[in-house]
């Protein structure tokens, strides 16, 4: 039915072999939250445990390992906004070859070092993913280095297939399967083995919203591309799919949706709070879409969704976690103004501790606020224990005196 796409089930499974003994089947963990709050049986295929901490090192040592004695002593380069990098950089490491990466300037930096760790040399160059292609395509004809496609490529699409293999047999009475897209290479294997295997899963794609060419590439016909990559999810935010991966979707995949950044953040911090698991953008993605109510879940339906990256930098997981505290309703955000004298700050912390908050932050503000020099704007950031609490607080600084102004957390 499927013989015009670029990749068989065949493939799939040859490359199933040449990475039996090299990749961790992932495990499938349930999602007891959230298949309670949805009505409904939901699953993580939990790719954040796999070696280098994404799918990526599938199509990567897949690729590597078809490549000629030749090909492999010139070495190879491959553009990554982090794990294509650190999944080549692994694959290159443990067959012997040298490996060079392309990432862009502001690629997060637990990716960089990860990479640098498992021998590559990385090259930090452009503000996009789409600007290291291009500088990793200059250099490949420089140094004469092995081209190695982030996406686009048979071997690579056939190694994330093997992750479809695995689901079919861990879940044959799966409904749907929601997937994250960045290129398309992920959802493109995984079509191909899931629909060959359970041909009535309904897959969905999902993009965030900040970086999403696939849907207006599916209307047009063909690759176009996005205008801005500003997401969180640095995993996924490709500015173009590719040729090989846009017609296995058109074919294969039901729906493609999107979602927005604080969607994306609240799914990492309630798969961190309800499933200990740690995930990045990308990974949350899929989440995101089943928690937003996106994806067409049915009542009593077998859902499951790819975490296909953990690598997320500590620093943007804290600002993830305090954000998400905030819509959550555990952390108060507050403004208040008070007289600029001896004291003072001691009263407004009083009266918060009557409260029954715990201030977690406080910050003055004084010129940016363009008040006058006898008074001093205050910035709070107060752990509580729901709405009602909020408001008891709210009401309780009303009383002694301070107006203030709640914010709310916009990432």
């Amino acid at each position: 039915m499927y013989m015009s796409l670029p990749v068989t089930l065949a493939d799939i499974q040859a490359a199933r072999r040449t990475l039996r003994d090299m990749i961790i089947a992932t495990p499938l963990l349930p999602a007891a939250r959230l298949s309670s709050e949805l009505g409904a049986t939901i699953w993580y295929k939990a790719e954040n445990t796999q070696h280098s901490g994404s799918f990526k090192i599938r199509g990567a040592y897949n690729t590597i390992m078809h490549l000629s004695a030749e090909e492999r002593a010139c070495g190879v380069i491959a553009p990554s906004a982090g794990n294509h990098a650190q999944g080549v950089a692994m694959a290159a490491q443990l067959t012997g070859v040298r490996a060079v990466i392309v990432m862009p300037e502001r690629a997060p930096l637990t990716k960089v070092v990860a990479t640098r760790r498992l021998g590559a040399e990385v090259i930090l160059h452009g503000a996009s993913f789409d600007d290291a292609v291009a500088h990793a395509r200059m250099l490949q004809q420089e140094r004469g280095l092995t081209y190695l496609h982030a996406f686009d490529h048979p071997r690579v699409i056939a190694g994330q297939g093997t992750i479809g293999l695995e689901l079919a047999e861990a879940l044959p009475g799966i409904n749907l399967l929601v997937v994250p897209i960045g290129g398309g290479g992920l959802i493109g294997g995984i079509a191909i083995a899931i629909k060959a295997l359970c041909p009535d899963v309904r897959i969905v794609g999902v993009q965030a919203a900040g970086c999403a060419p696939v849907p207006a590439s599916l209307s047009a016909g063909q690759p176009v591309s996005a205008s801005a990559a500003n997401t969180i999810a640095d995993g996924i935010a490709v500015k173009r799919p590719g040729e090989l991966t846009l017609p296995i979707i058109r074919e294969l995949v039901d729906d493609v949706v999107t979602v927005e950044e604080d969607e994306i953040v609240l799914a990492i911090a309630h798969v961190l709070q309800n499933s200990r698991l740690v995930v990045e953008g990308a990974g949350a993605a899929g989440v995101a879409a089943l928690m937003a109510g996106k994806v067409g879940l049915r009542p009593g339906e077998t859902a499951a969704t790819i975490l296909c990256g953990g690598n997320i930098d500590p620093t943007l997981l804290t600002r993830v976690l305090q954000t998400a505290m905030v819509h959550q309703g555990r952390y108060l955000l507050l403004r208040t103004i008070v007289e600029d004298w001896p004291g003072n700050l001691a009263r407004l912390i009083s009266t918060v501790a009557a409260a029954g908050a715990n201030i977690v932050e406080v910050f003055h503000r004084r010129a940016e606020w363009h008040l006058p020099v006898t008074k001093v704007g205050v910035e709070l950031v107060l752990e509580i224990r729901g709405e009602d609490h909020a408001q008891a607080v709210i009401a309780r600084m009303a009383e002694a005196g301070y107006t203030c102004q709640r914010d709310v957390a916009e990432f």
